[in-house]
């Protein structure tokens, strides 16, 4: 089983890339179990939604904060 903080990682990388399903069933195992990565999973969810920036319009030089601030 994954732990945490693979778990956190993996979801964070499913953000930018379609994960394998092997990936997949034991990140749906961690989370049927563990309610901290479960929150952590719906906050990333609210924030990609709050804030859909997309970094491939960014310049060279501009960061999100340039864009948000």
């Amino acid at each position: 089983m994954l732990s945490c903080k693979e778990v956190t990682h993996l979801l964070s990388e499913a953000q930018d890339r379609k994960i394998t399903l092997p990936e997949r069933v034991n990140l749906e195992m961690h989370l049927a179990i563990c309610k901290g990565c479960k929150n952590f999973k719906s906050q990333m969810s609210f924030l990609r939604e709050a804030c859909p920036v997309s970094y491939t319009h960014l310049r060279a030089h501009e960061t999100v904060l340039d864009l948000v601030c």
